[in-house]
């Protein structure tokens, strides 16, 4: 599946087909984005047509708030894998402008068609909003949409634990450390994916070498000790795969000179037979299962190491619920 920066340069095989469009900016690709894609792809397939997604970059409030706006789940670039794996045809990834921010709401369905003359549906929540001011709702796209032959669907949010699931509910979650209930909303584990960088290697002198990544969030997970699922994906295509404990953040019982940038070091617990452990260089993402315990300072290094034995036996304990071999 090819990503795309504008609905202008979908090629013809894309723009001859009936297409049915989801469109929002997926922040995390949730289940309830997933529920938009099914449905998507449902019509596309009643009418051999295609399906697709159009998002923004960047996020909208980041582009009227900078630095104030919200702090996504994943970059965009993670976003847009997250996307390509969902089945769709195409992906549009538009800028986010002031021109295009300041289209009228009643002209915003006819600006798609105009751009995509197959534009047959689009897809969006019950609360998305759009056009100059966000002055558009669901009753404006339906009736604008309708005006230039295009039927607008608004889906009905997708609910866990009684309550919408949405990105901004999931990043609550991952920042008070609600692990469990935020993969539980977003499908499937919260990950960081990144290279393994050389650390200070404290970790080898007390029997728990680590695995640090190279990895900078804008949304900052609570500091913490997570059980995880570490995987090094192989060159055939096929992926090995551990268990492990990480933490995640400033390390206060060994850090030194001031406060330094949080630090994903990850100890891996178990190993498949006769496969190599992750090393410097690999490209590995880690998977976060459960959280453990809150990132605290101890009064020495062999009070660390305990409670290190602890929190391997415990991450094997309530780790082995959410991983999958």
């Amino acid at each position: 599946m090819k990503i795309f920066t504008a609905l202008s340069e979908l090629p013809r095989e894309f723009a001859d087909a009936p297409a049915f469009l989801c469109v929002g900016n997926f922040d995390g690709a949730h289940r309830g984005h997933r529920a938009l894609f099914r449905a998507a792809k449902e019509a596309a397939a009643a009418s051999g047509g295609v399906c697709g997604a159009l998002t923004f970059e960047p996020h909208p409030e980041i582009f009227f708030r900078g630095p104030d706006a919200v702090k996504l789940i994943y970059p965009p670039a993670t976003k847009r894998e997250l996307l390509a794996r969902a089945g769709l045809d195409f992906v549009v990834s538009a800028p986010f402008t002031g021109e295009f921010a300041a289209v009228a709401a009643e002209d915003f369905a006819a600006r798609l068609k105009r751009a995509l003359p197959s534009l047959a549906g689009l897809f969006v929540g019950e609360n998305f909003r759009f056009g100059a001011r966000r002055r558009g709702d669901a009753a404006l796209l339906r009736e604008s949409a309708a005006r230039v032959g295009v039927k607008a669907h608004t889906l009905a949010p997708v609910l866990f634990g009684g309550e919408k699931i949405s990105s901004s509910r999931i990043r609550a979650c991952l920042a008070a450390g609600e692990t469990a209930a935020a993969n539980a909303m977003l499908g499937e584990p919260y990950f960081a994916a990144g290279t393994v960088v050389s650390g200070n290697r404290l970790g080898r002198t007390i029997g728990f070498p680590t695995l640090n990544l190279e990895w900078r969030p804008a949304l900052l997970p609570r500091f913490g000790v997570y059980a995880v699922r570490l995987i090094r994906a192989r060159g055939d295509g096929a992926s090995e795969v551990f268990r492990g404990v990480a933490n995640y953040g400033v390390r206060p019982t060994v850090a030194r000179d001031g406060v330094p940038a949080p630090l994903l070091e990850t100890h891996v617990t178990d190993v498949p037979a006769g496969v190599p452990v992750p090393t410097y260089g690999d490209s590995i993402v880690v998977e976060w299962l459960d959280f453990l315990r809150e990132e605290r300072r101890f009064d020495s290094v062999a009070a660390l190491r305990e409670q290190l034995v602890r929190d391997v036996a415990a991450a094997r304990e309530r780790g082995t619920a959410n991983f999958r071999e």
